[in-house]
């Protein structure tokens, strides 16, 4: 089943369902340039801090990435929200989207060549834990890991992250990321566990190549800063770049953060590098 939104130029932009763990999803694929099947396929976790959020919230930034230079087919999946099911089902739903993809490659433009997992936010936790359920069950291959700004922290232990509550302005947010954790993960013995906090994971080997973004004034950016010093330890090609300050008083401002050009040029040379160098087979 799927509904076309709407062309904006080259852009085809149309809705359809994928299948989770436990059912259907919602998704949507953008399509840019001209027909034929793509070397690369981006799958893409919106934000919502496990809780909520929804494919629209990251529309502008995916309109965006699908019509950059390289022009990926880009394919944005909702998944089983905390409100529903807590941990485990969200990374369950995220890793059957990416089986989904390389079965029905031909369904959505792509020849299967690179697969990239990308995600903001709670999103980028789910991309960086599909990363490790890849690796551990056996595929599907991924070229690159896409996380920006990502939420790896159940301990909220870092000091970007009790810096936060001595702003007024930006203490919601770390107020936000503690509820939301209360939510995805009931259980506190899950707190440790990789596939909920990949931070935690003492095994990074044999991971795809990330681009790993922050932004200066993101209570999750140590974090993700700490995660890609891992993931270089563990020697996992690894590029981590911080980004100007995003105002994250609105709702949408890692979204909002992640479309401006430094995060779109850092994103297309990753992107590029991937496949220039071959990396990895879907």
């Amino acid at each position: 089943m799927s509904a076309v939104l709407g062309n904006e130029g080259d852009l085809k932009v149309r809705d359809l369902e994928v299948q989770g763990a436990s059912g259907p999803l919602g998704a949507r694929l953008y399509v840019a340039g001209s027909a034929g099947k793509r070397d690369m396929l981006v799958v893409f976790f919106h934000g919502g801090a496990f809780v909520g959020g929804d494919l629209q919230e990251a529309d502008d930034f995916l309109r965006a990435l699908a019509d950059s230079d390289d022009q990926p087919v880009v394919l944005a999946s909702s998944y089983t929200l905390a409100t529903a099911s807590p941990f485990p089902a969200a990374v369950e739903d995220a890793h059957a989207v990416l089986l989904w993809a390389k079965k029905n490659k031909t369904r959505i433009g792509w020849n299967g060549k690179h697969l990239v997992v990308a995600g903001i936010e709670a999103g980028a936790n789910l991309a960086a834990v599909c990363g490790l359920m890849s690796r551990d069950r056996g595929g599907p291959a991924l070229a690159g890991q896409l996380l920006i700004m990502p939420m790896l922290d159940p301990g909220l232990s870092t000091g970007s992250m009790r810096q936060m509550t001595m702003c007024p302005d930006r203490e919601k947010a770390a107020t936000v990321c503690a509820a939301a954790y209360r939510g995805y993960l009931p259980n506190a013995a899950d707190r440790s566990h990789p596939y909920a906090s990949p931070l935690q994971s003492s095994r990074l080997k044999n991971l795809p190549p990330a681009l790993i973004l922050s932004s200066e004034d993101d209570p999750l950016r140590d974090e993700a800063e700490q995660y890609g010093a891992k993931l270089i330890n563990a020697g996992v090609r690894t590029t981590v770049r911080r980004l100007p300050p995003a105002q994250l008083q609105d709702p949408n401002g890692r979204n909002e953060c992640a479309c401006k050009v430094h995060a779109m040029a850092e994103i297309g040379i990753f992107l590029a590098g991937l496949e220039a160098k071959g990396s990895g087979s879907a």
